[in-house]
């Protein structure tokens, strides 16, 4: 019964390996609902500001914002959130892949690139490829703050003041539901404006106090940083989804497995035991 012994302890091995992912699903589903709360806490906040910074744009301080000029794009920066860890399914590769079709169409129009990472993931990959990686940051936990990524904006900002790139964006997985996450991509410098009804069109602007110059200065970044944060913690969300559709899989192809396995071992050991009353009746008969 050696065959026998070995598909016995091929069932053991994959039975522990069940506990785990289960263990890991269960996990993953309490973190999915914490991380669901925080991005649905935070995304009226990222879409409101998001919303007057682009009505912004219609309007005509006597103040223009270098966020809000359009330029030649010969440069452009990229910051891409990814997960800082794995066993999520095809989460991060499917960001991976569109960061690479966008990346290769910029490189067909003479655009160079630069990248900015969030998360594990992300900066193992840019690297990994030989992208021109200017900051990253990462082992953010599960409820990152917005102070653990001020530095990663703030170097992409700064090109931006300088004139080193054209045109930014940022890249993350978008929560659809728990079944789906897709990848993103938010353009976010110079600042596009938004469709308003066309009879207020030119008839309108905000009143700044106490003054255009000191509240787009601040108004602005924040929108930066808000926008990325929110991207953030929803990737945070998408990633707990993600783990616990492919923990329970897992767990469900164990499951699987050790049935067909556990048919195998049936059929061997009847097949043994058939043989030895085989020899058996034989001998008898012989003597």
């Amino acid at each position: 019964m050696a065959v026998g012994k070995e598909i016995r302890v091929k069932i053991a091995s994959i039975k522990n390996t069940q506990k785990i992912t289960r263990a890991m699903e269960k996990v993953a589903t309490s973190k999915m609902r914490k991380t669901q709360s925080r991005m649905q806490a935070t995304r009226p906040y990222s879409r409101k500001i998001a919303q007057i910074i682009k009505h912004l744009a219609h309007a005509k301080p006597e103040y223009q914002h270098p966020f809000m000029i359009e330029r030649e794009v010969k440069k452009v920066g990229v910051i891409i959130v990814s997960s800082d860890r794995g066993l999520c399914g095809g989460l991060n590769s499917n960001l991976f892949r569109m960061a690479l079709r966008q990346m290769r169409t910029w490189s067909n129009e003479k655009v160079e690139v630069q990248v900015s990472a969030i998360g594990s993931k992300g900066t193992g990959f840019f690297n990994g490829i030989g992208a021109n990686v200017v900051a990253q940051v990462a082992k953010l936990g599960d409820t990152p703050h917005l102070e653990q990524i001020i530095g990663v904006i703030k170097v992409m900002l700064d090109d931006y003041y300088a004139g080193n790139i054209d045109a930014l964006y940022v890249m993350y997985n978008e929560f659809v539901n728990t079944m789906t996450q897709k990848p993103k991509l938010d353009q976010l410098l110079p600042v596009k404006t938004e469709e308003i009804a066309p009879e207020l069109s030119g008839h309108w602007d905000y009143l700044y106090e106490p003054d255009a110059k000191e509240v787009l200065d601040d108004l602005l970044v924040r929108y930066i940083e808000s926008i990325v944060f929110q991207g953030l913690v929803e990737n945070n969300a998408c990633e707990q989804a993600a783990r616990m559709v492919a923990m329970k899989s897992a767990s469900d192809n164990a499951g699987k497995l050790i049935n067909e396995l556990q048919l195998i071992y049936n059929k061997a050991r009847q097949a043994a035991i058939t043989q030895e009353i085989s020899e058996i009746v034989g001998g008898a008969a012989a003597v």
